[in-house]
């Protein structure tokens, strides 16, 4: 059982280092997606201009760390559930798996509402 842990502990460190490479890398993928007839009209709306500006630069930052936090939370219910399933019956491991999962969906909860309010106040601006 010990090498079992070991296992999951190491596929664990190598899934989270895998998982914040991917996520990094990505980024820069994730800000050069817009493509350029919506950057032009954005630049060519006029009216309130440095408002636009503002809002799109805070609407771009709330979706990346919206997706930087939702693919951590899925990360976190994967290794909860692994370590769910190899707690052997262990009271004290089930537990704390269990409240990974919790925790993790209270997360993302708390980021689509956050989103959410973001974007309502930003199309109030």
């Amino acid at each position: 059982m010990k090498t079992l842990k070991k296992y999951f502990q190491r596929f664990t460190a190598l899934a989270a280092a895998a998982a914040i490479a991917a996520t990094f890398l990505s980024v820069p993928m994730l800000a050069s997606a817009a493509p350029a007839d919506d950057i032009k009209k954005g630049v060519n709306a006029g009216g309130s201009g440095a408002a636009s500006d503002i809002n799109g630069v805070i609407e771009a930052a709330i979706n990346i760390f919206s997706v930087v936090v939702g693919v951590a939370a899925v990360i976190m219910i994967i290794v909860a559930g692994l370590k769910y399933v190899t707690s052997s019956g262990d009271s004290t491991s089930t537990a704390s798996a269990k409240n990974t999962i919790l925790f993790a969906i209270i997360g993302l909860i708390v980021v689509a509402l956050a989103q959410i309010l973001v974007r309502f106040v930003l199309s109030k601006v």
